[in-house]
């Protein structure tokens, strides 16, 4: 008896399977793991996006021109070149040759025909070599379109001097920033004290030498 009605309801539950249609069973939620259709498709405008192609060259050689304040002597014109190698992305050594034209003092503007100095000795030479850090890695935005890769750098070194028939030894200090016009060529804004002993006025003094230049690199 119990068998037959086994049998009866086995029966009953095949052939309610077989009738059940497969578009059914397939859109049956089948629990947690069931997908949700999605109801909004985002719109999403995407832009062309440029990586910079910047040259992978360490070398780095160009020129300079900007104002130097020798101390006691006014401020004059300096001009002059610089080579670096970039040893990382942050690290950097830099030597430095440039010249200018020292004016007259003080002194020798009041006391009428008086010159401390020739003229050959009123030339103002230098070359040094320092090592730099780039502090501040960026970029600096033209416009709402360009934006140019950016670095401001400090920078600490040693070199000489030749003024006034002397040649000084010279420390240095600096700060500036790099701007990438191209992917080759960079564009300098810096600024460097020189710093070294003079005894020409008199008293031997350490003279503050502030000097601020432009330049344009090229990277190879």
């Amino acid at each position: 008896m119990d068998h037959g009605l086994h049998l009866l309801l086995l029966s009953a539950a095949v052939l309610a399977c077989g009738l059940c249609p497969p578009d059914a069973l397939a859109q049956a939620p089948v629990g947690e793991g069931s997908e949700t259709p999605q109801v909004v498709v985002p719109q999403i405008d995407r832009r062309d996006v440029k990586p910079p192609r910047i040259d992978a060259e360490n070398f780095e050689v160009g020129a300079f021109v900007g104002t130097i304040a020798i101390e006691d002597f006014g401020s004059s014109m300096t001009y002059g070149a610089r080579a670096a190698y970039h040893f990382t992305e942050d690290l950097f050594a830099e030597a430095t040759f440039g010249t200018a034209k020292a004016g007259r003092t003080s002194y020798e503007d009041l006391s009428g025909s008086l010159e401390l100095l020739t003229d050959s000795e009123r030339q103002f030479t230098y070359y040094d070599l320092s090592v730099g850090w780039n502090v501040l890695p960026g970029e600096v935005f033209l416009g709402g379109r360009r934006a140019m890769p950016s670095s401001v750098y400090v920078s600490l070194g040693a070199g000489s001097t030749r003024f006034a028939g002397d040649d000084n030894f010279t420390l240095i200090a600096g700060a500036g920033l790099r701007l990438l016009v191209t992917d080759s060529i960079a564009a300098h804004l810096g600024v460097r004290d020189q710093m070294f002993e003079s005894d020409l006025l008199g008293s031997k003094k350490l003279t503050q030498n502030l000097q601020v230049s432009l330049g344009l690199t090229a990277f190879f």
